[in-house]
């Protein structure tokens, strides 16, 4: 794989993208494909999980963004990342936190950004690198975030205008993306999970994890189109997610955020394709491509 290979993957807050992607990144850069994060937010609303950086929250000194930019920096290291960018430089659009809090409601708030300048920058990115394949989430966000709906629609409005010639000419040439991915889960990886930490006696928190069909970012099987396997570089997924110190604990093969809610540490990473071809599928028995560039030239 060469740099003729261009990934772009749009994401909220820093962590997330390590979360959804981390091993999926981690591959494609070290087979030398061109990977590029754009996040949205610095994440200014996260719960601070370690206790002797919780005066950086933002009922305190309101610094956490800050400290997650060198969080995100690290993770990328990780990962073997180069270009990651916020969209509209730093700080341009704050963290909404979680969904019909004070937070929505904050002037910078990205839930209230004015949609047609949040899709500019983004244009911007997407004919400067010019992906072929664009990861972004679904119409949910994943789980209801409004920060993950409104990067949801700038990725996808920022597709389709890049496309056309006719639109802002100024933001560099017209640029046809071939395929746009939304981060997922199928139900059985979920369940798996769960039984493998019921396995090990890690029943307590991660409990919910029984509850497949509760789970908001869990989708049916027939769902996905494709399953990157990244367990080569699960040891950089790790060390990625452990550079988000604030936000994510990880526990041998599980992690858990602010909620609790434990899950496993994918080396597998599953997609599903929203616009483009499908390509070939790959070897194993569900018919997914195990390639995000499957069937595009090179």
């Amino acid at each position: 794989m060469t740099a003729d290979r261009r990934l772009l993957l749009v994401h909220a807050h820093p962590d997330d993208e390590t979360i959804n992607n981390g091993a999926t990144m981690a591959r494609y850069a070290a087979e030398g494909a061109q990977v590029t994060l754009l996040t949205c937010t610095l994440g200014e609303e996260g719960e601070v999980l370690v206790p002797e950086l919780e005066l950086l929250a933002p009922e305190h000194a309101d610094q956490l963004g800050g400290y997650r930019i060198a969080e995100l920096r690290a993770a990328m290291d990780a990962l073997g990342v180069t270009d990651w960018r916020f969209l509209g430089g730093p700080g341009r659009y704050r963290d909404s936190g979680m969904m019909g809090t004070p937070a929505n409601e904050k002037p910078r708030a990205f839930w209230r950004a004015d949609l047609d300048e949040a899709v500019a920058h983004a244009v911007a990115v997407v004919r400067e690198v010019r992906p072929q394949v664009v990861v972004t989430y679904d119409e949910q966000g994943g789980y209801g975030h409004p920060d993950h709906i409104q990067a949801h629609r700038v990725a996808m409005a920022a597709v389709e205008r890049a496309a056309d010639p006719a639109y802002r000419p100024d933001l560099g040439g017209a640029w046809d993306v071939a395929k746009v991915y939304w981060c997922c889960t199928p139900r059985s990886v979920l369940r798996e999970g769960a039984e493998a930490m019921a396995a090990l006696g890690e029943a307590a928190p991660f409990e919910r994890l029984g509850e497949i069909d509760d789970i908001p970012f869990a989708v049916p099987d027939e769902l996905v189109t494709a399953a990157v396997d990244g367990r080569a570089y699960a040891g950089r997924k790790d060390a990625a997610m452990r550079a988000h110190a604030t936000q994510i604990t990880v526990d041998g093969p599980f992690f858990a955020l602010s909620n609790n809610l434990g899950q496993e540490v994918l080396g597998i990473e599953h997609y599903r394709l929203v616009r483009g071809g499908r390509g070939p599928a790959g070897g194993g028995p569900q018919g997914w491509e195990d390639d995000l560039f499957a069937g595009l030239p090179g």
